[in-house]
Order: C-alpha cells, then structure tokens, then sequence
C-alpha cells in the first residue's frame, strides 16, 4: 500500500485550491465581518467582498495557500477599500502560517498596530502602508525575526511613532531584511548610531522620519544596498566624505532636503551603478566635480537649491544616459557648456535661478529628446537663437528674467505646451509665427519691450490655452474690439496689469471659465463693468493701483470670489456687511483708500477670511470684538482712527500671524491676552494711546513666535517688561539667511504681502521679511528704570530701539551677546556709565544712536565703531576719544550736571526732534515697522520669490 501515499500526495497537491483549512477558513470570515467595505475611492479593489461562507479561502481573490496543509500563508488586500479597527484579539493574527500580510492602501483610522502582529513567526513580508494607522509602533514587530521586507510608510507627517528600544531590537532581530520602507514614520527618538543594518538590505527608505545625528557615508558601502532614500530629515547634518569604499552598488541615493554641507568629494564617481542622484535643498558648495557628470549609467542628477559655484564642466559627450538634469538655484557661472548638446537622451533640463551669462550657443547638435528646458533667472543675453523654437519634442520653454534682446524668432516648435519669456528686453513685434502654436496652454510674455498693436482675438487661436500673462508691457497696444467674434473656451488666467489700459477690457462671454482676472495698476476709473460681477468661475480678481470708485458691496455678488484686492484706488463710503455675502472670500485687500465708517462685524467673524487688509483709509469707530475661531492668518488695520478698547475676542484667532493696529487712536492697556497666539510673528500697536504698565506674563510661554515686536509711541509706563523678553524665544535662536532656500522667509498665508518697514531710520519696502529680521521697538514712551540684562539672550535681534524714554542706570554688558545686532537706538534717556566694550562684538552694526544721555568714559575703537559719526554720542558730555573733538586726557571723570543735558520733556517726556545718524553707513537706522502693504500686480515675481 505505500504506492498509494505518493499518490495521494499528488492528488492532494493537484486540488489544493480546494482544501482550505477549517481554521483559516472560519479566521478570515470572522476578520471580514469586523471590517465594512468603502468602494467610493478611486483605485479600489474590494477583495475581501468576494469570500462567501462555505466555499474554499484558497480560492478567494487575495489568499493564498499552502499546497499541502492547506493553511493561510499569504494575504494580498491592498486597496481593498477596508475600513475600520483590527484590534488585538482579531482572528487575522490566529493564522499562525501566515508569511506574507499586505494591507496596504486602505483606512484603519485611529488604530494603533496591534501588539499581536509579533504572533506571525514565520512572517517574511510585511505591508501596512497609507493604511492611517497611528500611535506607537508595538515593541512586538522586533519578534518578527524572519522578516526580509517591512513598508510602514504613511502619507504625512509622523503618525507611527518608533520608539529607540523597539527600532534597536527590530533591527538587531531582523537580520535578514532586504526592503525596509518606513516613509514619514517618526524616527525622532533614535539617531543614525542606532543604524545597525542588515548586510542584506537593498533598499532603505526613511524620508522625512526626523532621522537624527550626523550622515555618515559608511551606510553608502553596503555591499548588496541598492536604493537609499533619506530625504527631508532636517536633522540629518554633517559633510559628505570621501568613501571609504572603492565602489558600491548603489543604483538609486536620494539625500534632499537635509542639513548636508561642504563639496561634493571627487569619490562618489566610485558610485559607477547609481542611475538617480538626488543632493537638492542642502548646503553643498564648492565646484560640480566632473567626475560626478561622466558616471556611466547616471541619467537623473539633482543638485538644485545648494551654494554651489563654478562653472559647470564641459564634460559631456554622446554616451552619457542623462535623462534628467537639475542645477537651479545655485551660484553657478560661466557659459552653458558646449558639449551640453551632446546629450541625446535629455529630457528635463533646469539650470534656473544661477549666474549663467552670455548668449546661448547658435548651433546644437542634439536636444533631440529634450522636453522641459529652463533657464529662468540668469545673466544670459543676446538674442534668443532659433533651435530654442525648433526642437522637436520640446514641451515647455521658460527663459523668463534674463536680459534676452531681439524679437522671437520664426516658431516651429509646435510641441510647445508652456512659452515662459518674462522679465526680458525683447523687442519689436509679436512674432506671427507665435499664434501657429495650437497646443499652447500657457504664455508668459510680461515685462519685455515689444511694440506695436495686436488684436486680442488672435490669442483666441490658442484652443488650449489656460494662462495669459501680457503684464507690464506699455509700449504694446492691446485691440479689445467688440464686434470680432472669438472666445476663449479654456482660459482660465488673465494678466492684464501694468498695461496703460484706459478702460475695462471688452471679455463679455468671451472668457466663460475664467478664474484669475489680474488688471492691476492700470488707469482704470469709475466703476467695475457689471459683466465682471457675472462671470461664474471667477474667484481671483487683482484691480489694485487704478482709479476705481465702485463701492465695494457690489463685489458681494461675487459668491465664489476667494481673493479682492482693490487697494490703492479711490473707493469711498463704507464698507456695508454686504460683502459677507461672498461666503468664499479668503483674502480681502482695500487698503490705500478713502473709506470711512466702521468695519462690519460679520467680516472679522468670517470662517474663512484669512487675511485682512484695510491700512490707510479713514475708518472710525470701534474695532469689533466679534472675532471669532477661525483661519485668519493676517490682519492689517494701521493708518485709521480707530478708537477705544482693543478686542479680546483677536485671542480667539489662533492662527494669526501678523497684527497691525499701528498708528490709530486705540486708548487701553497692554493687550497680555495675546500672548498666547503660538503663531503671532509680528506685533505693530505703534502711534496709539496705550498706556499703563506691561503686567507681568500670566501663561508660562508666552509670544513664541514673535520676531518683530513694536510698541512705540505710546503712553506705557513702568520698566520694561523683563518678563515678557525672556519669553520671545523666536528671538534666541539665530536664522541664517543662506541663498536658494526659500523656507527661509517668514511667509504671510495666502496675500502674500509686501510691507513697509521703517528700518535704519529709512522707510524701505521689504517684498519678504527674512526670518533673520528681528526687532523690538518700545521707543518714546516712558518706561524707566535699567535696561534689563536678559535683553542680550535675545542673540537674534537685528534691531532695538528704546529711545526717547525715561530709562536710567548703566547699559548691561550682556549688550554685547548681540552679535547680529545692525541698529542700536537707546537716545534721548538718562543712562549713566561708560560704553560697554563688549559692543565691539556686535560686527554687523551698522547704526548706532547713544546721544542725549549721560555717559562717560571713552568711546571704545576698533572694529565699526570706526564708522560712526559725532552724531551718535552727541548730548554725552562726558564722552571723548574719536570721533569727539573731546580727547581723553581733556576729560573730566564726573558726570555732568543734569542741566547740560539737552533731552526736554514733551507728550512723551522728550523733544521729538529728529535725530540723524549713521551718515557714514550709506542709510539711516531706527527700527520699527509701519504699514503692511500689497502689490498684487506682480504674482510671478512673488512666486519666483517663494521658490516655486
């Protein structure tokens, strides 16, 4: 009888789809029954819908197995649409066969990883990625010693959480891991020491899991690692080294986006397999090696957004398998290698934002396969060669912000997608060849000097066109006639700003979906066109600058307008509660008119007004205390006669960013409740009657995001509130402005905004503010007392001033931790004692105003106080040494008598005269900060600003 086992064995083997075992069987279908099915998603295959009770689970879509026993040992459910919680007790984990688990793509919202997952022994691969589980990860997973693939990658930032001993004794247990994917997890409680990887690992993947310590090349060296990702760890830091090995085989190594500095060593050419490398958004500087450019099988490079300089090597030849090629937003030089031609199998090439100059070449040889080619912000002149329009599978052109001449050549490009030449000096007339680009989708041909007259219609030719942009082009003539019949079926951008337009263009029906309608300053009067206020889709409009008088309820009718800029006109009237209608409305800028009344009170209690814009006008009354819990980031009411009380109901708006009252008729105390905005980065209640002491902090953090703090011109009293300095931790931490990072810059939410800020004694318009830019302004006042010594833990300030005070005592050497310091006002006081020499530490000082108090002693030299003038220590008669006529050995030791001195007591105890300082700087200095103001007639160039 033993000839039958083999056979049965064979018979078994050949029907084991339908010997599912009774265990697994029943498992799966108690796991179905705790989970619902949601198939509304895109990309959903409801697996699990097809199990039936009673039939076989080896036969189900997404199980698998085993051929013998018949038990589970594979479950494939990704993208099945799953929803709910699998919690610990669940019969999935009584599969004790299971070797692979995919539940990728679905949604267990609020579940946490159930510790029984460390019950699947035999587990080899494990996948619960973008499936929105959350919490910490189970110290169980480490059981999992079988494992040779694990993917826990989410969608955003840090939901799973790692602690240090669960990731050590995963790592340590898990020696035969190849794939490790672990994308946005939150790896903030470990470091790189902690990296004691598998030698069989092939691909590591930790992007942007807050990865900590310094990047060490060792991890380059795997012998079988293949693909590394490690991108957006911001803490990741430290200089690429020479590797310590002779080759690898490294074929994908992607470090963006991390603290990376110093040059790129010649001996990552060692890395002969890499196909993609990815360097971009670091602090890499020094030269491109161009070792780096020959690497036999590199076809995608990225460098961009680095401080690197040079030339780019001439290099390149017909062998090299460049697809991809990124170098924007470097320091780089020269003139486009010639050999650049040579490269036939390119399809994206960005050398944007650098120091190229010089024309481009005249004749190439290849670009056969080139796609997307950008060039935007260089040095490059001369005219604009004709290949640019001729080769043949170019989509997209952008050479915007160069100093191009001439006119566009003949076109026959027709691939064309996207056409970008902004911010030239072209010339002539709109070539005619332009309007035989069919697939057109955007033009860009703002800020040139083209001539002439164009009909409007002949943009029309363009089907497929989306975004129009003929801004700041006053030499050309735009011919708006009414009676050709034309449309424009897909535009849904129009730039028109900056045109010399008399009139409201004629677009009548003519631009059915228009969304944005920029038509800034022009010379348009008298009312909008009632056609505006019909079209369905708009939701943009920009009419800032002109000469507009239309009231601004008639806008209301506007329902989905999400963004109104009519400041700088000459609006009248009110404001009526009307314009609360436009239930969309995010962004509301009226500022630089003539309105008057009060501001509706349905306006500030909007859900979703984020910012708010209505600086020099004549509005009176009160502010409304009806702010409510909402986005509003930005709130720009200075330059009005505003009175009375300041609304409490402002700390209800905790996402505000920016708060500028300044330079009303506001009369109350110090407003301590808004100290507990986490988001409040500038604080204006200059040129007001406030009043009273500043009390002391009721919360233990109070203003932690504060960079720029300016209460001058008031009534406070009292000493300067110590409490509330030691508290601005945004002002401890230096900011290093470093070119080619954009995340630099504080950004004010949507409307971006401009602001006027009076800096160095000169009212100078910033188009962002630095994140570097710090100041605190308490001057004229009366406040008293010493100047406190925590003042010099704020290390970040880059301006101070306390003038026109009633301060006394000597000035705290802690002064001189200031080292970033560019303007010191402390004039018109009644400080005694010498001048610290620890403000010789202060090397980037600029300005400096010590007149009109009572110091003595010698004036320290050395360094920039070389620079500054006799006006910065008039008034001290007990001063001498350069660059006083007053020598030391001519001094007196006393001070002298309060009489000599010159300050005078008015409104705020002292003589408002106007002190000029600083002449041998170039400008004047005195920190503050006046009316924030938008310029919404130059969105390109705000975009370009931003990096995007």
């Amino acid at each position: 009888m033993e000839w039958l086992f083999p056979v049965f064995l064979l018979f078994r083997f050949s029907f084991s789809h339908s010997w599912c075992h009774p265990h697994d069987n029943l498992a799966l279908l108690h796991f179905k029954a705790s989970l619902t099915i949601n198939v509304t998603y895109y990309d959903v295959y409801p697996t699990i819908e097809t199990w039936e009770n009673e039939t076989d689970c080896c036969s189900w879509s997404g199980v698998t197995c085993h051929p013998i026993s018949g038990h589970v040992t594979a479950l494939d459910l990704a993208c099945g649409g799953l929803q709910g919680k699998i919690n610990a007790n669940s019969t999935l984990f009584t599969l004790s066969h299971m070797q692979s688990l995919n539940l990728a793509f679905n949604d267990f919202s609020n579940s946490q990883i159930p510790s029984t997952i460390g019950e699947f022994g035999s587990l080899t691969h494990l996948d619960l990625s973008f499936s929105n589980f959350e919490g910490e990860i189970p110290p169980q997973i480490s059981h999992l010693s079988k494992l040779q693939s694990l993917d826990l990658s989410v969608d955003y930032d840090f939901p799973l959480k790692w602690e240090e001993v669960t990731w050590k004794r995963m790592l340590r247990n898990a020696t035969d891991l190849r794939v490790l994917v672990l994308d946005y997890t939150d790896l903030s409680s470990t470091s790189t020491r902690s990296l004691n990887l598998s030698s069989s690992l092939i691909t590591l993947s930790l992007r942007k899991t807050g990865l900590k310590g310094k990047f060490s090349d060792d991890m380059l060296c795997f012998p079988n690692l293949q693909h590394l990702y490690l991108s957006g760890n911001f803490d990741l830091h430290g200089q690429l080294q020479d590797l310590s090995c002779a080759s690898a085989s490294l074929n994908f190594l992607e470090i963006s986006s991390c603290e990376l500095h110093g040059p790129i060593p010649d001996s990552f050419s060692n890395l002969t397999h890499l196909t993609l490398f990815d360097l971009s958004d670091n602090y890499l500087n020094g030269s491109i090696p161009s070792s780096l450019l020959t690497l036999p099988r590199l076809n995608s490079l990225f460098l961009s957004s680095n401080l690197l300089s040079g030339k780019i090597p001439n290099v390149f030849h017909q062998s090299n398998m460049f697809e991809e090629l990124y170098l924007g937003g470097n320091n780089i030089e020269g003139e486009l290698p010639s050999t650049f031609s040579n490269l036939q199998h390119l399809i994206y090439l960005d050398i944007s934002y650098n120091k190229l100059e010089g024309p481009l070449p005249n004749k190439i040889t290849g670009f056969s396969n080139l796609n997307d080619f950008r060039l935007t912000e260089n040095l490059l002149n001369g005219t604009i060669p004709s290949w640019c329009f001729s080769l043949p599978s170019l989509v997209s052109l952008e050479l915007s912000f160069n100093q191009f001449t001439g006119g566009i050549p003949a076109i026959s490009s027709y691939s064309l997608q996207s056409l970008v030449l902004d911010g030239n000096k072209l010339q002539g007339n709109i070539s005619e060849s332009l309007f035989n680009l069919v697939n057109l989708t955007h033009l860009d041909l703002s800020s040139n000097n083209f001539s002439g007259s164009v009909n409007f219609s002949l943009f029309s030719k363009f089907q497929n066109l989306e975004t129009l942009r003929l801004s700041n082009l006053s030499q050309l003539s735009l011919n708006f006639e009414s009676s050709i019949n034309y449309s424009f079926s897909g535009l849904m951008e129009l730039d028109l700003s900056s045109m010399g337009l008399t009139e409201f263009p004629k677009l009548f029906r003519k631009i059915p979906g228009l969304e944005t309608l920029i038509l800034s300053d022009n010379k348009l009067n008298g009312k909008v066109p009632n056609w505006l206020h019909e079209m369905y889709y708009l939701s943009y409009v920009a009419l800032d600058r002109n000469f507009l008088t239309t009231p601004v309820d008639q806008f209301s009718r506007n329902y989905k307008l999400g963004h109104l800029d009519v400041s700088f006109n000459l609006l009248t009237g009110g404001i009526s509660s009307s314009i609360c209608n436009a239930s969309s409305l995010q962004v509301l800028k009226l500022s630089n008119n003539k309105l008057t009344g009060t501001i509706p009170e349905c306006l500030v209690s909007s859900p979703s007004l984020s910012f708010l814009s209505l600086e020099r006008n004549r509005l009176n009354g009160t502010l409304p205390n009806t702010f409510a819990s909402n986005i509003l980031g930005s709130l720009q009411l200075n330059d009005n006669r505003f009175e009375g009380l300041l609304p409490e109901s402002l700390s209800n708006c905790m996402q505000l960013e920016v708060l500028n009252l300044g330079n009303n008729q506001l009369e109350d105390t110090f407003p301590h409740w808004l100290q507990t905005l986490p988001h409040l980065k500038v604080l204006v209640l200059r040129d007001n009657k406030l009043h009273g002491p500043i009390s002391k902090f009721k919360t233990k953090y109070g203003f932690p995001s504060l960079n720029i703090f300016d209460i001058s011109s008031n009534n406070f009293s009292g000493p300067i509130p110590e409490d509330y300095i030691q508290n601005f931790e945004s002002m401890k931490n230096v900011q290093d402005e470093v070119a080619g990072h954009p995340q630099l810059y504080l950004v004010w939410l949507s409307g971006i905004s401009p602001i006027t800020v009076t800096t160095k004694g000169t009212i100078l318009l910033f188009e962002r503010i630095l994140k570097n830019f710090v100041s605190i302004d308490l001057s004229g006042n009366k406040f008293e007392g010493e100047i406190p010594k925590v003042i010099g833990e704020l290390q970040a300030l880059t301006g101070l001033n306390l003038s026109h005070n009633r301060l006394s005592g000597h000035i705290p050497q802690s002064m001189g931790n200031l080292t970033v310091l560019e303007s010191l006002d402390l004039s018109s006081n009644m400080l005694t004692g010498s001048i610290p020499t620890e403000f010789l530490n202060m090397k980037f000082l600029e300005v400096l105003n010590l007149s009109y108090n009572h110091l003595v002693g010698e004036i320290p030299m050395g360094k920039q106080f070389g620079s500054f003038s006799n006006d910065s220590y008039k008034g001290n008669l007990g001063l001498c040494g350069d660059p006083l006529s007053m020598k030391c050995s001519q001094k007196h030791d006393e001070d002298p008598p309060p009489s000599q001195s010159l300050w005078r007591e008015d409104k705020f105890g002292f003589d408002w005269k106007p002190v000029a300082i600083g002449y041998g700087c170039g400008t004047v200095f005195g920190v503050g900060i006046g009316s924030f103001v938008f310029f919404i007639g130059k969105p390109k160039l705000l975009v370009r600003m931003f990096g995007g």
